[in-house]
């Protein structure tokens, strides 16, 4: 089905028109309307119209509004002050246009069939290390991203940027070699979980390193150990994928947990672009984007220099010929681009990181991978404070485990639910606790700006009252028991009706959800969704609080109160689907 034009689209049109048929001379002038507290929309356009044509504005918008025809959309246009439009539209029109949006499976969001593909770089965790409160951010917001431009129409690839290469990997490989039995597990044969693989890798960790730091002769042992991994070295390299497997059982356990889904193929780590880091020196160096300063391969720029006012380069290649991140970053852009055929690289990465990309991206346009076809965007996030509004940390001083934020987060959610709970088993309390207390780590996360810190409290999180993800689940849960109680009366739209003014602004906000998508979609913002759904759960509830739905006066009006109710559901649902937050039916 067609997407469906929202009211605010249709009654921008037919003011568009009043002012081309009342001042052609102002050309196709913007109308300028928003929603309104005085009346349902307000174009203040007029104003900057009457300084542009040297007119009095209170008597130009007299003038549009004569123009403007009869018609079944625009129940009333009132000039107010110095020349605003305060509009409202009819009950008719809001409710005619919410039933072509509830006939339609996507609710009307135009789908864009000429939409381009996007690279998402997202949930980034490093090989053999545990994954704790800082890897929360990037999952969250770019699983979110992936979910929202999908179903804008764009095509998404995943990609998974994970920490598998560098020097600590020759410290774990020889002492792999040395003690063979480090990463066996304690039943051969049986499926691993999650924290099995992550003991291993810990206690191998600890060790390796204890060792690294005392002893001289491993740490040479383990420096040699690098070069060979460096160099393809067969045994080293089977060794450096036990280390990657055995991670990512431990990465899966994680991302099952925060209900995400991660698959093998997306996974390309540092070392998926080894092959290409040789090129793609010899290509920056050649072209003369990147010069050899103290035998190091360097980009320089004008605009970014040290505190003593000299030139802070990107270090594309250091000077005893290792690689760092750079050529890395830079390599990953010309594969995205070359062969992912990507027109936008998005990657959702730590604000700390935003002048390491800066110079990244600076470069691949200089190189020409970046231009006006392909842009590359960091969503650049804060940090995960505590309650005390310093960074997230355990009592002894440690960065918190993500696994053990979730788990409480689920035991927390899990308590919220039995107290609540009427008619649900122990297995249904544990599912619906998972679903909760995941969604209220999401929702505090994607509801907050990406680029502000925000403070991790639970108490808060798994609330009942304000703006979290529980009080939406909720309210979807409580339409859900509704429309079980309705019996033989279903929902159905009665444009034939009066609204009240609680069903009419709710009316008025369902018809947003397609124009909030675009706007979250092109502003990589899924806090703005988050704030549309939040603010739809408010204005349901105060429509159930002040109209009886099963008892309405009428059955017409119960069937046009059920459809509101239903339409309310669908919103929700689909919208928190986009979030990556679950919607149970019973609560």
């Amino acid at each position: 089905m067609a997407s469906v034009p929202s009211l605010a689209s249709t009654v921008q049109q037919r003011l568009a028109e009043g002012l081309s048929a009342a001042l052609p001379e102002a050309g196709s002038a913007d109308p300028l309307l928003r929603r309104s507290d005085r009346a349902d929309f307000q174009a203040n356009g007029i104003l900057a119209l009457a300084k542009q044509l040297k007119g009095n504005p209170r008597e130009l918008a007299t003038k549009v509004v004569e123009s403007i025809p009869a018609n079944d959309v625009l129940k009333e246009i009132e000039v107010s002050g110095p020349g605003f439009l305060n509009i409202t539209v009819s009950d008719a029109a809001i409710v005619e246009t919410l039933a072509a949006r509830a006939a339609d499976a996507r609710l009307g969001v135009p789908l864009n069939e000429a939409a381009g593909t996007t690279v998402i770089d997202y949930a980034q965790p490093n090989v053999a290390k545990e994954m704790h409160v800082g890897h929360l951010r990037s999952a969250v917001i770019g699983a979110a991203m992936v979910e929202i431009l999908e179903f804008t129409g764009e095509t998404v690839v995943r990609r998974h940027h994970i920490g598998d290469w560098g020097t600590q990997f020759g410290m774990l490989i020889q002492y792999l070699i040395e003690h063979p039995h480090e990463l066996d597990h304690k039943d051969e044969g049986a499926e691993v979980s999650g924290e099995e693989a992550m003991s291993n890798l810990n206690r191998l960790y600890k060790a390796s390193r204890a060792l690294f730091d005392a002893d001289e002769e491993f740490k040479k042992r383990a420096r040699a150990r690098v070069v060979d991994l460096q160099a393809g070295d067969e045994e080293t390299l089977a060794l450096w994928q036990r280390f990657v497997d055995e991670s990512k059982i431990y990465f899966y356990s994680v991302f099952e947990k925060l209900d995400m889904d991660v698959r093998d193929p997306d996974i390309v780590g540092e070392s998926g672009y080894n092959d290409m880091l040789q090129e793609t020196c010899r290509i920056l160096e050649e072209s003369g984007v990147a010069v050899r300063s103290e035998g190091a391969l360097c980009v320089f720029f004008d605009d970014i220099k040290g505190p003593d006012g000299n030139p802070v380069p990107l270090i594309v290649q250091k000077s005893d010929g290792g690689f760092g991140y750079a050529a890395t970053d830079l390599s990953a852009i010309r594969d995205r681009v070359q062969n992912l055929k990507a027109t936008s690289l998005l990657y959702v990465v730590d604000a700390r990181q935003s002048l390491h990309f800066k110079m990244v991206f600076e470069t691949a346009r200089r190189a020409g991978w970046l231009n006006d076809e392909v842009k590359a965007v960091q969503l650049a996030f804060g940090t995960v404070l505590g309650k005390d509004g310093k960074p997230f940390k355990t009592r002894e001083g440690e960065t918190v485990r993500l696994v053990d934020l979730l788990d409480e987060a689920i035991d927390r959610a899990s308590a919220v639910v039995r107290e609540k709970a009427q008619d649900l088993t122990e297995e249904e309390i544990a599912e619906r606790g998972a679903q909760v207390g995941i969604g209220a780590v999401k929702y505090a996360d994607l509801s907050t700006s990406a680029a502000r810190d925000y403070k991790f409290d639970l108490d808060q999180m798994v609330s009942l009252n304000g703006d979290t993800s529980v009080y939406l689940q909720y309210a979807y849960a409580r339409i859900q028991s509704i429309l079980r109680k309705a019996g033989d009366a279903k929902p159905a739209a009665r444009p034939e009706l009066e609204l009240a003014p609680s069903e009419r602004a709710l009316g008025l906000h369902l018809d947003g959800f397609g124009e909030t998508i675009a706007e979250t979609a092109a502003e990589y913002a899924p806090h703005k969704l988050a704030a549309y759904l939040y603010q739809l759960a408010s204005l349901y509830t105060t429509f159930y609080s002040e109209c009886p739905v099963l008892k309405a006066d009428t059955p017409e009006q119960v069937e046009n109160r059920l459809f509101l109710c239903d339409l309310t559901a669908r919103t929700l649902h689909q919208g928190m689907a986009l979030l990556g937050i679950r919607t149970p039916e019973r609560l």
